[in-house]
């Protein structure tokens, strides 16, 4: 079965997918394990608390909005969860994080460009595949989901400027010429979302060509990961 098709697959016992709660303690309990100067625990820290500051408000808006947009939020974020516990198991994770994971404790790479990685990593591969396991559950297609990609966008543009207020460097010790000043300038994360929405509506369309659908999701999980890798690139 490809993760195109697996995607599809309810929860064990026929339940619902886990809710908003079980995200949060999945990402503590991560918090918990990982050393705070390890690079993927700074990307969950950061997420984790923009997360309990939102998560009341997943669910506003028209009555027929509210259970889309809390299942987008679950699924995207459930994505991320999923790569990180099979890595922490010694599992084979998505491509797009691969690059992130063996270098999560090396000294040349700054805490910034650890979290840039892991954003990348979940906007240009998981948000992707969470829109198509929404429709798919839902019956619907990406267009009824736009107005809660974009909420879910904005969620992570929350993600961005709480890394960029933590970890950028102030201007007393980030000068003009640092290469952390160009790397950071040289990924948008504007550009990464509107790719994945793209993206999710190509998907989605191949969805009656499984072949073509897994190459296309196996070459969207590729692209992510050379991104996040070049954003892991050392700043010395």
């Amino acid at each position: 079965m490809t993760q195109i098709e697996q995607s599809a697959v309810p929860a064990p016992g026929g339940g619902p997918p886990p809710g908003g709660s079980s995200v949060i303690e999945r990402m503590r309990e991560l918090r918990s394990r990982w050393p705070s100067g390890d690079g993927v625990a700074v990307f969950n820290a950061a997420y984790l608390e923009v997360v309990e500051r939102v998560a009341p408000d997943l669910g506003r808006g028209r009555p027929d909005d509210r259970e889309a947009a809390a299942l987008l939020g679950v699924r995207c974020a459930e994505r991320y969860l999923s790569a990180a516990e099979t890595a922490t198991a010694g599992g084979r994770p998505p491509e797009c994080w691969r690059p992130l994971l063996p270098c999560r404790r090396h000294p040349g790479v700054r805490p910034l460009q650890f979290a840039l990685s892991g954003l990348q990593a979940h906007v240009g591969h998981d948000l992707v595949l969470a829109v198509v396991d929404t429709c798919r559950t839902l019956g619907c297609e990406p267009p009824d989901l736009e107005g809660e990609f974009e909420r879910a966008g904005d969620l992570l543009a929350l993600l961005e400027e709480r890394l960029h207020d933590e970890l950028m460097p102030g201007p007393e010790l980030l000068e003009i010429a640092d290469p952390l000043t160009h790397l950071v300038s040289s990924w948008s994360l504007e550009r990464a979302r509107e790719a994945a929405w793209s993206a999710a509506r190509t998907l989605w369309r191949l969805r009656g060509f499984p072949s073509l659908a897994e190459e296309f999701r196996q070459r969207t999980d590729a692209s992510a990961g050379l991104v996040g890798r070049l954003l892991l690139t050392p700043c010395l």
